[in-house]
C-alpha cells in the first residue's frame, strides 16, 4: 500500500483548521505596524509639519493634505484589494501586497520626513495612504482566507486590540521623538520590522490561474466594485449599518476638544490633556472587551445580537454627552463608547466575513466595506458644522463655557445617537447570519 498525499487546499476554499498561534502573532504585529504608520502622522506629525511649512495657513494646509489622503484611501483600498484577489504569484495572493505595502509605506514616510513644501507633503501622504491601504486590504482579507468562521470573532478582537495599540503606539512614537523627520523615520522602521514575521510565515495559499476571477476588460473591472443589493442584500445591509454606526461615532468624537472647552468649560491649556485621558480610557476599555466578546460570539455562534447591542451601548455615549454636559458625564461616555465599539469591532468584522458574496473577491469586497469606514470621516465635519450653524441661526446657544446648557451640542450629539441607533436597527435585516 502506498500513502496518498492530500491535495493542497485551494485558495478559494473555506478554511477548516485554526491557524497556529505564531501566525496570529505575526498578523497582529503587522497590524500594529500598519496602524502606527497611519496614525503617527495623522495624530501628530502632519499637523506639526503643516505648521512648520506654513504657520499662517497651517489649518488650510493640513485640511488639503488630509482631504487628498482620504480620497486616495477610499479609492485604493478596494482597488488594491481587487488586484490582490487576482494575484497568482507563487508567494500567494496576499503576501506580495502586505510586503509591498509595508515597503511602499516606509518609503513614503521617508519622503514625508524631508518634505519642505506643501506639494511634496501631499505627495508623500497620498503615497502613505495608497501603499498602506494596499497592505490593509490584504491583511483584512487574510483572516477569512485562513481563519474558520467559528474563530473569526476571537481573531477580529485580537486585531482590534492591535489597531488600538498601533494608534496609541504611533502617536507615542511621533510625540516622543521630538523631531518631525525622526518621527517619520522611526515610524517607517517600526512598520517594516513588525511586518517581517508575517512575511516569513504568511501561510498564504497561491491562487492557480484557473481560479483567478475572469477578466472582462477595464469596464468589467470597474463594474465589479458594484455589489448588487438585490443579489446580495445581506452585504448591502452590512455596508449600510457599518456606515451609520461609524458616522454616529465620527459625529460623537469630531468636536470633543471644542465640547470640553466650549460646553463643559475646561481651560484651553488643560483641554488637550483631558482629551488624551478620555482617549486612553476609551482605548483601555476597547482592549478589555473586544477579545472577550469576540470569543463569546464564536462560542454561541451568534453575531447579530452582539452587533445590535454594541451599537446601542455606543450610541448611549452620545446621548450622555448630549444631556450630561459635565466632565463626569464625558468620562462615563468614554467608557460606554469603548464598550460599544470594542464589542462592535470584533463581532461586526466576523459578521461581515460571513456575508461576502464569494471567496474569489474577498479583498475587493472587504475594501468596499471599508469605504463605509472612510466616508463618515469625510461627511461628519460638514454635517456637524451644518448642525451647529443651523442651531445658532435659529437662536440656539452653542458655546456656554460651562455656565448653561448648550443647545447646539445637544442637537449634535442627539443626531449622533439617532444615526447610531438606526445603524443598529438595520442589522436585523441581515438574514443569513444568526
Amino acid at each position: 500500500m502506498t500513502a496518498t498525499t492530500p491535495a493542497p487546499r485551494s485558495a478559494l476554499a473555506e478554511p477548516t483548521t485554526n491557524p497556529p498561534g505564531r501566525w496570529i502573532a505575526a498578523i497582529t504585529l503587522a497590524s500594529i505596524g500598519l496602524w502606527a504608520g497611519f496614525f503617527g502622522p495623522i495624530q501628530v506629525l502632519l499637523a506639526q509639519q503643516a505648521e512648520a511649512i506654513s504657520p499662517d495657513d497651517k489649518l488650510v494646509v493640513l485640511s488639503v493634505v488630509l482631504g487628498l489622503g482620504a480620497f486616495v484611501s477610499v479609492v485604493c483600498n478596494p482597488v488594491f484589494g481587487a488586484f490582490s484577489d487576482r494575484t497568482t504569484l507563487r508567494a500567494g495572493r496576499r503576501l506580495p501586497w502586505v510586503a509591498g505595502g509595508a515597503v511602499g509605506g516606509a518609503l513614503s514616510l521617508l519622503l514625508l520626513s524631508v518634505a519642505d513644501n506643501v506639494v511634496v507633503m501631499a505627495i508623500g501622504w497620498c503615497g502613505v495612504q495608497a501603499t498602506l491601504n494596499a497592505m490593509l486590504a490584504a491583511v483584512t482579507a487574510t483572516v477569512p482566507d485562513q481563519v474558520p468562521v467559528g474563530e473569526r470573532g476571537r481573531v477580529g478582537g485580537i486585531l482590534a486590540v492591535a489597531q488600538t495599540v498601533g494608534v496609541v503606539g504611533g502617536t507615542g512614537i511621533a510625540s516622543a521623538t521630538g523631531s518631525i523627520a525622526t518621527g517619520y523615520a522611526v515610524t517607517a522602521g517600526v512598520l517594516v520590522v513588525l511586518t517581517l514575521p508575517y512575511c516569513f510565515g504568511s501561510r498564504d495559499v497561491p491562487l492557480t490561474p484557473d481560479e483567478r476571477p475572469s477578466w472582462s476588460g477595464w469596464g468589467g473591472f470597474l463594474r465589479s466594485f458594484w455589489v448588487s443589493p438585490r443579489r446580495h442584500p445581506d452585504f448591502a445591509w452590512a455596508w449600510i449599518t457599518r456606515f451609520l454606526v461609524n458616522l454616529g461615532n465620527a459625529l460623537g468624537l469630531l468636536y470633543l476638544l471644542y465640547y470640553l472647552q466650549d460646553v463643559i468649560g475646561v481651560d484651553k491649556d488643560e483641554a488637550d490633556d483631558r482629551v488624551f485621558l478620555l482617549t486612553a480610557i476609551y482605548a483601555a476599555v476597547i482592549m478589555a472587551t473586544t477579545v472577550v466578546f469576540g470569543i463569546w460570539s464564536d462560542r454561541t455562534g451568534k453575531r447579530k445580537v452582539f452587533v445590535i447591542w454594541s451599537g446601542v451601548v455606543g450610541s448611549l455615549a452620545s446621548l450622555l454627552l448630549a444631556v450630561g454636559q459635565t466632565w463626569p458625564a464625558a468620562v462615563a461616555a468614554a467608557v460606554l463608547m469603548g464598550i460599544g465599539y470594542g464589542i462592535y469591532t470584533s463581532v461586526d468584522f466576523a459578521l461581515i466575513t460571513q456575508v461576502l458574496p464569494g471567496a474569489e473577491d474577498r479583498a475587493k469586497d472587504l475594501g468596499v466595506i471599508n469605504i463605509a469606514n472612510a466616508l463618515p470621516q469625510v461627511f461628519a465635519p460638514f454635517i456637524a458644522a451644518l448642525i451647529l450653524l443651523v442651531v445658532e441661526a435659529a437662536g440656539g446657544v452653542t458655546e456656554t463655557d460651562g455656565e448653561r446648557f448648550s443647545v447646539g451640542y445637544f442637537v449634535l450629539y442627539a443626531v449622533a445617537f439617532l444615526v447610531a441607533i438606526l445603524g443598529s436597527v438595520f442589522v436585523t435585516r441581515i438574514r443569513s447570519v444568526p
